[in-house]
Protein backbone atom coordinates (compact mmCIF):
# COMPACT_ATOMS: atom_id res chain seq x y z
CA UNK A 1 0.00 0.00 0.00
CA UNK A 2 1.12 3.41 -0.91
CA UNK A 3 1.23 6.23 2.18
CA UNK A 4 -0.01 9.68 1.61
CA UNK A 5 3.22 11.80 1.95
CA UNK A 6 2.72 15.45 3.46
CA UNK A 7 6.17 18.31 2.04
CA UNK A 8 6.48 21.28 4.18
CA UNK A 9 8.75 23.95 2.19
CA UNK A 10 10.90 24.96 5.47
CA UNK A 11 13.05 27.29 3.80
CA UNK A 12 13.72 29.11 0.50
CA UNK A 13 17.57 30.34 0.30
CA UNK A 14 18.12 33.51 -1.13
CA UNK A 15 21.41 33.18 -3.58
CA UNK A 16 22.71 35.81 -0.91
CA UNK A 17 21.98 33.63 1.91
CA UNK A 18 24.16 31.11 -0.17
CA UNK A 19 26.96 33.08 -1.58
CA UNK A 20 26.94 36.40 0.06
CA UNK A 21 28.77 38.81 -1.54
CA UNK A 22 30.76 36.11 -3.25
CA UNK A 23 28.85 34.87 -6.22
CA UNK A 24 30.71 32.10 -8.72
CA UNK A 25 28.85 33.81 -11.69
CA UNK A 26 27.84 37.54 -12.53
CA UNK A 27 25.46 38.61 -10.09
CA UNK A 28 22.24 39.18 -12.43
CA UNK A 29 18.62 40.92 -10.98
CA UNK A 30 16.60 37.68 -11.68
CA UNK A 31 18.58 35.85 -8.62
CA UNK A 32 16.27 35.77 -6.07
CA UNK A 33 14.39 33.37 -4.11
CA UNK A 34 12.19 30.66 -5.94
CA UNK A 35 8.53 31.94 -6.52
CA UNK A 36 6.97 28.62 -6.96
CA UNK A 37 6.97 27.67 -3.74
CA UNK A 38 6.90 29.65 -0.53
CA UNK A 39 7.82 29.09 2.96
CA UNK A 40 5.52 27.21 5.24
CA UNK A 41 3.63 26.19 2.24
CA UNK A 42 2.44 22.40 2.38
CA UNK A 43 1.07 19.76 -0.13
CA UNK A 44 -0.28 16.52 0.07
CA UNK A 45 1.11 13.82 -2.21
CA UNK A 46 -1.51 10.61 -3.65
CA UNK A 47 -0.44 7.78 -5.24
CA UNK A 48 3.04 9.48 -5.52
CA UNK A 49 1.22 11.90 -8.07
CA UNK A 50 3.02 15.28 -7.72
CA UNK A 51 0.81 18.03 -6.49
CA UNK A 52 -0.72 20.56 -8.30
CA UNK A 53 1.46 24.14 -8.16
CA UNK A 54 4.62 21.69 -6.90
CA UNK A 55 7.72 22.61 -8.69
CA UNK A 56 8.80 19.99 -11.48
CA UNK A 57 12.43 20.42 -10.56
CA UNK A 58 12.32 20.20 -7.24
CA UNK A 59 9.81 17.13 -7.21
CA UNK A 60 12.52 15.40 -9.58
CA UNK A 61 15.35 16.11 -6.94
CA UNK A 62 13.10 14.94 -3.80
CA UNK A 63 11.96 11.97 -5.76
CA UNK A 64 13.95 9.09 -4.02
CA UNK A 65 12.76 10.74 -0.65
CA UNK A 66 9.00 10.37 -1.55
CA UNK A 67 9.06 7.07 -2.46
CA UNK A 68 11.35 5.60 0.07
CA UNK A 69 8.57 6.97 2.82
CA UNK A 70 5.64 6.37 0.50
CA UNK A 71 6.57 2.68 0.70
CA UNK A 72 7.58 2.63 4.42
CA UNK A 73 10.83 2.71 4.27
CA UNK A 74 12.85 5.19 6.45
CA UNK A 75 15.64 7.65 5.85
CA UNK A 76 19.11 6.46 8.12
CA UNK A 77 19.55 9.39 10.62
CA UNK A 78 16.19 10.98 10.84
CA UNK A 79 12.89 10.18 13.00
CA UNK A 80 10.70 7.27 11.36
CA UNK A 81 8.18 8.71 8.59
CA UNK A 82 10.25 11.45 8.36
CA UNK A 83 13.24 12.95 5.41
CA UNK A 84 14.41 16.08 4.93
CA UNK A 85 15.29 17.32 1.21
CA UNK A 86 15.92 19.89 -0.94
CA UNK A 87 15.95 20.59 -4.54
CA UNK A 88 19.36 20.88 -6.60
CA UNK A 89 19.31 24.18 -7.65
CA UNK A 90 22.96 25.70 -6.81
CA UNK A 91 21.71 29.15 -6.67
CA UNK A 92 18.12 29.15 -5.61
CA UNK A 93 17.86 25.96 -3.46
CA UNK A 94 14.53 25.03 -1.38
CA UNK A 95 14.76 22.37 1.55
CA UNK A 96 11.31 20.51 2.10
CA UNK A 97 10.78 18.17 4.88
CA UNK A 98 8.75 14.79 4.24
CA UNK A 99 6.11 13.15 6.44
CA UNK A 100 4.41 10.19 6.10
CA UNK A 101 0.51 10.60 6.65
Amino acid sequence: MISDLKITVLRRFHPDDVFGEDYPIKKLDWMRQRHVVEDGQEFIVHEMEMPEGFCSGAWTAIYPHLRMLAFGGNMPGTEEGIALGSCNDGLRPVVFKIERN
